[in-house]
């Protein structure tokens, strides 16, 4: 069932990135997706079955477009700051605590923090996290669990969970 889920995954996403359809995208992906999922596909996913359901979908679906946002508000920020005379940062590392117990969901809000600029997923150690934050707002690990992850764990937790 797991090799099965990942081709068609996939094999949705070469259809997605090669359009416009033509025959030899259609054999050259079906082939390629094949081999993605003979040889990760034990690795792939914890659960299969889960994937399929349609609720999932619908979030990630809706996550794609909280995640833009709020990559692209994390840019500019950076940009001010880099920009700012006084260049103001206040680096440091902080520790946050994940709701989500399955790997997929950890590795999933590790990605989301790392890919937003301005924060740096360092190391995962069971249900805490370590995180490079640019402008450390608060130590305490609550207040930077909400700061950082809260936007992205609710939803990712419905999707992953």
């Amino acid at each position: 069932m797991k090799k099965l889920t990942l081709f068609f995954i996939a094999f949705a996403i070469w259809i997605l990135l090669t359009l416009p359809f033509d025959i030899q995208n259609f054999t050259l992906g079906l082939a390629a997706a094949f081999l993605v999922a003979m040889i990760f596909g034990e690795y792939f996913l914890e659960i299969p079955q889960k994937s399929w359901n349609p609720r999932r979908w619908f979030w990630f679906l809706y996550y794609i477009p909280v995640f833009a946002y709020y990559m692209v508000l994390a840019n500019l920020d950076v940009a001010w700051r880099v920009l700012h005379p006084r260049l103001p940062i206040k680096p440091g590392i902080v520790k946050i605590r994940t709701k989500l117990k399955s790997k997929a969901g950890r590795t999933a809000l590790a990605n989301s923090i790392t890919l937003t600029p301005g924060t740096l997923t360092v190391d995962i150690i069971g249900e805490f996290l370590y995180i490079h934050w640019i402008s450390v707002k608060s130590q305490n690990t609550e207040e930077a669990t909400e700061k950082i992850a809260g936007r992205f764990e609710r939803i990712l937790a419905r999707i992953f969970e």
